[in-house]
């Protein structure tokens, strides 16, 4: 089997951008969902329209941007209100991302936080998942800036940790150093390119 459309996944802030930046100095194409969705809700877009319509103005900062911290605190406080969020933006993002890989040669990487969530899996010739332990995924959100309940709101918005890794071709688990990690992603790069 020839591994070139590569489903890179995991849970929030286990570390997938840095396996992806890892990969892309190897010669990989990386396609980042995040990356697309934000574009889908810069202002003038159909999308950004139907999420304004959706949540209201108060999500509007003044310079006419969505503020993503505002919309975040109704999304993970209310999984229905996130539902919504996720079938504006998701069909679009995943339209996206599938013209991309037709598009490009070479080993492919798409980075998708919610790649089993949607049912993608079947899009790629392998998935690999990144995890790492909860007390990591508070650590680092708290780091980031958010507050204990807002990053337990954002873990508990995804698959346990788990769940993906029994689900993945591939798991790295990062957990330890950024030397561990990488490591890690070159060995299972080694093996994306054997094939």
């Amino acid at each position: 089997m020839h591994f070139t459309k590569v489903g890179l996944t995991g849970g929030i802030a286990a570390g997938k951008s840095s396996v992806a930046e890892l990969w892309r100095t190897r010669g990989a194409t990386i396609i980042d969902s995040d990356s697309l969705a934000h574009a889908t809700l810069a202002p003038g877009t159909p999308t950004y329209r139907q999420v304004v319509a959706e949540f209201g103005p108060d999500i509007v900062n003044p310079d006419g941007t969505i503020n993503r911290r505002t919309l975040g605190e109704i999304v993970f406080n209310d999984a229905a209100r996130r539902q919504k969020l996720n079938n504006i933006i998701h069909p679009v993002v995943r339209q996206q991302w599938t013209q991309a890989l037709a598009e490009t040669s070479g080993v492919r990487v798409v980075v998708i936080p919610l790649l089993f969530e949607i049912g993608a899996e079947a899009e790629f010739d392998t998935v690999v998942v990144v995890g790492c332990s909860a007390p990591t995924q508070l650590a680092r959100l708290t780091a980031k800036g958010l507050t204990e309940a807002q990053a337990g709101a954002r873990i508990r918005s995804q698959w346990p940790m788990q769940q993906k890794m029994d689900r993945g071709n591939f798991v790295i688990w990062n957990d330890g150093s950024r030397a561990v990690l990488d490591r890690q992603a070159e060995l299972i790069w080694n093996k994306l390119k054997e094939n």
